[in-house]
């Protein structure tokens, strides 16, 4: 007895698979697509592709903007410089710090917020999602000074709200130190983007179908068993997109930095390293190499993402 399929006795040649059919309908709609969205899209591609083009020619150089007159053509050496030079590491470290923190406790705190808003009560959902965006409303150099003005040694209430807190006193200088500097940045950011990825958890919290949910319930799984096997594997492409957006954001903080400690205290971010290489110390050709290696950076993570959480938005479309 074989378990195998008997073997076809027509032609055993594969025929070559033939492309799908588009119809002239299809073909209109893309043709459509492609004028609504063709001006947008060269005018972004023109915003974004030049101030890179620039930066990549300016990184090859040895320039400095009060010396206009001694610029050289010095290739690759400036992406050297900053490679070897420790400072670049240091920065390197602080922004990584930065970003993993905030991003995991964000995806919690966003995760529980978007339950929160989910289940809530019919009439109570407009108001507590009001109120739990809010935060996210407020400009980001607001919010930094709001928050530097709240612990700061002689005009904050910090101090004296916590003063039962052990480790805190009226004298506990918060921007003093790089652990506490970085702890209220670190804040500062996670108070002021927790709505972003709570709002787009929620999106993927709604797309979970209930009859998944409801099947899950009748063969006995319990809340944790329906979160991890139904809920989480059904949100996997709306967290692909939380984190990705959330992730390149971080790694490119610097309004809070800049008005936090202004990168003392071992506190500077690559960003801020950008900014003090081109605008105060006006050195352009090392400004323009922080700012391609940044960029570099941020597609990789892009493209870790991606490959990393192999999730097809077309096929969560339904388009495939």
């Amino acid at each position: 007895m074989t378990t195998t399929a008997p073997p076809s006795t027509g032609s055993t040649t594969a025929e070559p698979a033939r492309p799908p059919h588009t119809s002239d309908r299809v073909r209109a709609e893309r043709r459509l697509g492609w004028m609504l969205a063709g001006p947008a899209f060269a005018v972004m591609l023109l915003v974004t592709a030049y101030p890179i083009a620039q930066a990549v020619y300016d990184s090859l150089f040895s320039y400095r903007l009060t010396d206009p007159g001694n610029r050289s053509f010095v290739g690759l050496n400036n992406y050297w410089v900053v490679l070897t030079d420790a400072l670049w590491w240091q920065s390197f470290g602080v922004t990584a710090f930065i970003t993993v923190v905030t991003v995991a406790v964000e995806l919690v705190l966003g995760f529980a917020l978007a339950l929160v808003m989910l289940k809530a009560l019919k009439g109570l959902r407009p108001i507590l999602r009001a109120a739990i965006l809010l935060p996210y409303a407020i400009i980001t150099v607001v919010s930094a000074f709001a928050w530097q003005f709240a612990f700061d040694l002689t005009s904050g209430f910090v101090n004296s709200w916590f003063a039962w807190v052990p480790g805190i006193s009226a004298d506990t200088d918060w921007f003093g130190q790089t652990g506490t500097s970085l702890l209220v940045i670190c804040l500062a950011e996670i108070w002021k983007t927790t709505p972003f990825i709570s709002l787009l958890l929620l999106a993927g919290l709604a797309q979970v179908p209930d009859v998944l949910q409801e099947a899950a319930q009748v063969d006995g799984a319990t809340w944790w068993q329906r979160m991890r096997k139904v809920t989480i594997p059904n949100m996997k492409a709306a967290i692909m997109v939380a984190l990705l957006f959330r992730t390149l954001d971080a790694f490119r903080v610097f309004d809070s930095v800049f008005i936090m400690t202004a990168g003392a205290n071992g506190t500077e971010t690559v960003s801020f390293l950008a900014y003090r290489q081109t605008i105060a110390r006006l050195e352009i050709g090392l400004g323009s190499a922080v700012s391609v290696l940044l960029f570099l950076s941020v597609v990789l993570i892009a493209f870790g993402f991606i490959k990393g959480f192999k999730v097809d938005l077309s096929q969560a479309r339904g388009e495939k």
